[in-house]
């Protein structure tokens, strides 16, 4: 192998400018924040107390306070009489049906955000693939080199030898 022939191989691989002059890896987070509006950021805010042991905890306990003020409070102080608790049914009706959709809209967001994430691994990886492609392309080339090198070097140590 001569060294005209090494630099024509060296030439067909990839080079890293290349590589580089790929597509840009993207900033998810950054194209998440600037597509919200106003309103997609008090959903995902919502959504993300909402979603809480501690919303669950203010909820349970604010229950246990409202059944328990109505059911053994004193009489003439109890404005949701047991065993209907009808304003306290009417109360959690009312969040409950404001929240669900504020929560599936939320949700959506969040999933729009993931597949972001997902495409954005995605070419990552593909980028990757094509380094290490790259990189193991030019390892085989070097171990042709070092066989070429080591043939040349034992013919040499043959004529010597004779």
């Amino acid at each position: 192998m001569t060294v005209a022939h090494y630099e024509a191989e060296q030439a067909q691989l990839p080079g890293q400018a290349e590589l580089d002059a790929q597509k840009p890896i993207r900033d998810v987070n950054l194209e998440q924040q600037q597509g919200f509006t106003e309103l997609d950021r008090i959903a995902i805010w919502v959504t993300d107390r909402v979603g809480t042991m501690q919303f669950f905890f203010i909820i349970a306990v604010w229950t246990l306070v409202w059944l328990a003020w109505n059911t053994v409070g004193p009489r003439e102080l109890r404005f949701d009489p047991a065993p209907a608790f009808v304003l306290w049914l009417f109360i959690s009706n009312l969040i409950q049906i404001h929240l669900m959709p504020l929560i599936m809209v939320g949700q959506n967001l969040q999933d729009r955000y993931a597949e972001l994430r997902a495409e954005a691994d995605f070419e990552v990886n593909k980028k990757a693939e094509a380094e290490v492609g790259m990189i193991l392309s030019h390892l085989s080339h070097q171990n042709d080199l070092m066989l070429e090198i080591l043939r040349r070097v034992e013919g040499m140590e043959k004529v010597r030898s004779r």
